[in-house]
């Protein structure tokens, strides 16, 4: 993401274990803007400057016909914008209610564009999404260069405005500064082409992710010995005889934590971490050098600093020590964790003197096997897909009082599923279920915008986009955590898809906050009464409580190598971001925090920062996984004291924290359903 206006219409992107959200919105220059400013704006804001857009039309009929209905809209916008700033306005309401419809149509044509870059099954209509969203950026960098748009939104008079419009305002304002629109001419005109380049670079780096699926063919039985039957069969190829595995997650994961060959499971490790190299390296760089001018441009040391400024955390410095606090508060925990994984591994390796990141999940397997009695592939067989995706929908109904119902759609996959969410009658949004790994699909887990809902004008649509196993295959508790997490995020979005402003509409709070209400989620998936529920195998038992009871007592362990590991992440991702590109040896230095911050050291010929997409999508701001979950134990407190599924709380905590969207601060949301301040005490107990 770049400067502000553009992400204030990226606030689609995926939320995964992503996107995003409210814009990253920071104040730059003066307050002030002199008639130069403006003009300079509006000149780069001729509709000249689109003369060189590419609009052919793809051979596809498919495609075609999206890239037509793209120009149609960019017309649309485009004549928007050009009437919002010669337009004289009857009131400073009637204006506010233009810029609103311009964010409308440009809105609902990126985020459908974006859905369809990461998941349509035809390769020219994700080419032709991607050229669409390309498209748009020249557009939405003149709207924020416009100096005649701001001019006039500096004029309303926020005095007899509600709370929300003057919300509106002010974000806008702010947008505004932090676009570039108190830049000279030229700077401007280098900020534009800056932000041309970035989304397209974006684009390769998960463009270049998503395509490059990897194979592992096994021919040796003997090396297959700890994956679960089902899964070999599923895998087995019929000519050959061989099975073949993946990179793709329902493949990767069975390997690493059931296969007893040490040898497979590094084999696909290797494979698994080196997904995007070589052709990232490059992007990547590129990437970081090209953020690090547009914060430069705009004034700041760097992009951490441009992309922190407005969020919960307030600065690098402040995300840095964040860091280090958790890695600390971590530490001693996570190496009393470390000690019992290698003692188990000396069993099977008695000259061992560490755990490799291609054993952990593994021997964390064994140990939890043998120490707290819990063997995961008996767990799986409690978790057909289909069972969990009803448990989910009927856990949604009880907790929120609302119906999920099945709906027509335009579908674009014969596996994609049409739902809409219904209350007292009235429908409050719609959905899709995309969930099956194929050629050419986004790999991960992450809820998309199709469209976010503007109160009286039109609904919230999301869509969840999963790699989960089909129909009557078996699911990981961990993988139904992630479907109930992700899922988290689609009732985020249409519970807070009722706002008067689009901007404040949805998932639209500050982007380290967003995590939070999807983390409180997976707390149900621990939950005895939750589970019996809908965890239920081939024979109709449920899930024993005596294998629940195991589950929670093995839940604790791994907590101080997981919170570690996932401080490496964050600070990769602080330190790509937080200094000069040319002086960053990418690969040293993802080797280096590794190394400092994780039990497990970085594996010599692994390149795992050339798939990390968060690299692109959240930028600097990883961190906010751990930031959203010290929040989320803070508020999963008020369940945890009152019951689960008790509906007043739920009522209440939909009311206070969804239901507002981006319309409040989000430490205000948190304040409002607690009745006092979010804390850290909660999570501290994680570690005790």
């Amino acid at each position: 993401m770049t400067t502000s206006f553009y992400q204030r219409y990226k606030r689609f992107t995926q939320l995964a274990a992503v996107p995003f959200i409210s814009a990253l919105i920071v104040s730059c220059g003066t307050s002030g803007t002199s008639s130069k400013d403006f003009s300079a704006g509006d000149q780069a804001s001729s509709s000249k400057s689109y003369a060189s857009l590419d609009w052919t039309l793809p051979e596809t009929a498919e495609a075609a016909e999206f890239m037509a209905n793209c120009q149609q809209r960019f017309e649309q916008a485009d004549t928007q914008f050009k009437l919002l700033q010669q337009s004289e306005f009857s009131s400073d309401l009637d204006f506010l209610k233009g810029m609103n419809g311009l964010e409308k149509t440009i809105h609902n044509t990126l985020a459908p564009a974006s859905l369809k870059a990461n998941v349509h099954p035809n390769k020219e209509v994700r080419e032709s999404a991607e050229k669409c969203e390309q498209n748009f950026i020249s557009l939405i960098s003149d709207i924020g260069l416009s100096g005649s748009l701001f001019k006039r939104m500096s004029r309303v008079d926020q005095a007899v405005l509600d709370a929300k419009a003057k919300r509106y305002v002010g974000e806008s304002l702010r947008e505004f500064r932090r676009s570039g629109v108190n830049l000279d001419k030229a700077s401007q005109q280098t900020l534009k082409t800056l932000v041309d380049e970035i989304n397209a670079i974006g684009q390769d780096f998960q463009k270049n992710i998503r395509e490059d699926v990897r194979s592992i063919v096994v021919k040796n039985e003997a090396e297959l010995a700890g994956l679960p039957q089902d899964f070999i069969d599923s895998h087995r190829d019929e000519a050959s005889g061989d099975v073949i595995v993946t990179t793709n997650y329902p493949d990767y994961f069975p390997v690493i934590q059931y296969a007893k060959s040490d040898a497979l499971r590094l084999r696909v490790y290797n494979e698994f971490k080196n997904r995007g190299y070589p052709a990232n390296e490059e992007v990547l760089k590129n990437l970081l050098k090209k953020r690090h001018q547009v914060a430069e441009l705009l004034g700041y040391s760097s992009y951490a600093q441009y992309a922190m400024e407005t969020l919960m955390i307030g600065s690098p410095e402040n995300a840095q020590a964040f860091i280090t606090e958790i890695a600390d508060v971590s530490a001693d925990r996570s190496e009393q964790e470390y000690q019992q994984l290698l003692k188990r591994l000396q069993k099977i390796q008695p000259d061992a003197t560490e755990v490799k990141d291609w054993q952990k999940t593994y021997i964390a397997e064994l140990v939890k096997k043998e120490q707290y009695k819990v063997d995961s592939q008996k767990v799986r067989q409690y978790f057909r897909y289909d069972r969990v995706q009803k448990g989910i929908f009927e856990l949604t109904e009880k907790m929120f009082r609302v119906q999920i119902r099945p709906m027509q759609g335009d579908l674009w996959h014969e596996s994609v599923t049409a739902w809409e969410i219904v209350e007292r009658g009235e429908v409050l949004g719609q959905f899709y279920l995309d969930m099956h790994p194929r050629e050419g699909k986004y790999q991960h887990a992450a809820a998309f915008t199709i469209q976010d809902g503007i109160l009286d004008e039109q609904l919230p649509i999301k869509a969840l986009v999963c790699n989960f196993p089909e129909g009557d295959a078996f699911m990981e508790h961990g993988q139904v955590e992630t479907f109930l997490h992700e899922f988290g995020h689609l009732l985020h979005g249409i519970f807070g898809g009722n706002q008067p402003w689009l901007a404040q509409s949805g998932i639209a709070t500050e982007r380290d906050f967003v995590e939070a209400p999807s983390q409180m989620l997976e707390e149900w998936v621990w939950d005895f009464t939750t589970l019996k529920s809908f965890a239920i195998n081939d024979k109709g038992q449920s899930i024993p409580s005596s294998l629940i009871k195991k589950l929670q007592a093995s839940r604790d362990f791994g907590q101080g190598l997981f919170t570690r590991h996932q401080m490496f992440y964050a600070a990769l991702s602080l330190n790509y971001y937080m200094q000069d590109p040319d002086t960053i040896d990418m690969n040293t230095m993802a080797a280096e925090l590794q190394n400092k911050y994780s039990n497990f050291d970085f594996v010599d010929g692994t390149h795992f920062q050339y798939s990390f997409g968060h690299l692109d999508g959240y930028s600097a701001v990883y961190y906010t996984y751990m930031w959203s979950l010290v929040i989320a134990d803070d508020m999963f407190s008020e369940f945890e004291k009152n019951g689960l599924l008790n509906t007043k709380i739920a009522k209440r905590y939909r009311r206070e924290v969804l239901e507002p969207g981006g319309s409040l601060d989000a430490a205000d949301l948190v304040e409002n359903f607690l009745g006092r301040p979010y804390t850290f005490d909660a999570f501290a107990r994680r570690f005790k």
